[in-house]
């Protein structure tokens, strides 16, 4: 079986008012299941960039390999989420 990671999600950005609440610095961990408290119109912008990472991909444009960054879809409140693998020591 592949070798899986934990997923660290964190608030890097946040404009205007977020319907969720969100703010910088708030933090999830992925490990097995959906985070509680994390924002259900953000949570799939979010899933395919969190299975890549989860699995061991990359994105060709991302610096670092471990990270990937995602927006929500109110573009009026954006809330920008950074996706980072954790990986085992």
């Amino acid at each position: 079986m592949a070798e899986t990671y934990d997923i660290e999600i964190t608030v890097t950005s946040q404009k205007g008012t977020c319907g969720a609440g969100h703010k910088v610095g708030d933090k999830w961990v992925i490990k097995s299941h959906t985070p509680e408290g994390i924002c259900l119109s953000a949570y799939p912008i979010m899933e395919s960039s969190i299975d890549v990472l989860r699995y061991g991909g990359t994105f060709p444009w991302s610096k670092d390999p471990d990270v990937s960054e995602a927006v929500c879809p109110d573009p009026g409140n954006p809330v920008v989420f950074k996706l980072k693998r954790i990986r085992k020591k």
